[in-house]
């Protein structure tokens, strides 16, 4: 797709990472050999920062400031794109499709990821890429998870399992 390029940021529809802003490192139109689909190679956040203020410490601010990322490979159909771009330098070369075969290198590039991220996320630039969604924008678009208690028995063991996650949309239709 010509809209979903290198530096686009979008946002996760589907899935673990439902509903959290991604950058898109490299897209792949006709697919791979181990992933015939089209999609696209992305980095994103997990968790964001929290909040600062001018009286925490500076060591507060630090910690604060962390960000947890993830690399992830994501079907178009599940990506939602924004009008933002990213320009995030030297990760089209960290995150290839070789990364994701080896965890210790899937690891190294979420360091570097990590690195490049939380260093712009203290000059201050892409201020609106480093807040998460809010609850409403995402039930607007069926986006989110909603936990339901669903008890069943477990015949070999004899305990209830607890929980599982619906999305928005189940629950709605």
């Amino acid at each position: 797709m010509k809209f979903l390029k290198v530096g686009r940021v979008a946002i996760i529809t589907r899935g673990r990472y439902a509903g959290k802003k991604v950058v898109i490192i490299q897209p792949l139109d006709s697919g791979s050999k181990s992933h015939s689909f089209p999609h696209a190679l992305v980095a994103g956040i997990e968790r964001y920062p929290s909040q600062i203020t001018r009286r925490m410490s500076k060591a507060r601010q630090a910690k604060r400031s962390k960000v947890k990322p993830f690399i992830k490979i994501v079907n178009y159909n599940h990506l939602m794109p924004t009008r933002y771009t990213l320009e995030l330098e030297g990760l089209k070369n960290v995150i290839t499709n070789d990364t994701f075969k080896e965890p210790s290198q899937r690891e190294e590039a979420k360091k570097t990821v990590k690195k490049s991220l939380e260093e712009r996320y203290t000059t201050g630039k892409n201020r609106w890429f480093f807040t998460p969604l809010s609850e409403s924008f995402l039930a607007s678009f069926g986006i989110g998870l909603v936990w339901v208690t669903q008890a069943f028995t477990d015949r070999s063991q004899g305990f209830r399992v607890l929980l599982r996650a619906l999305s928005i949309a189940d629950i709605v239709t």
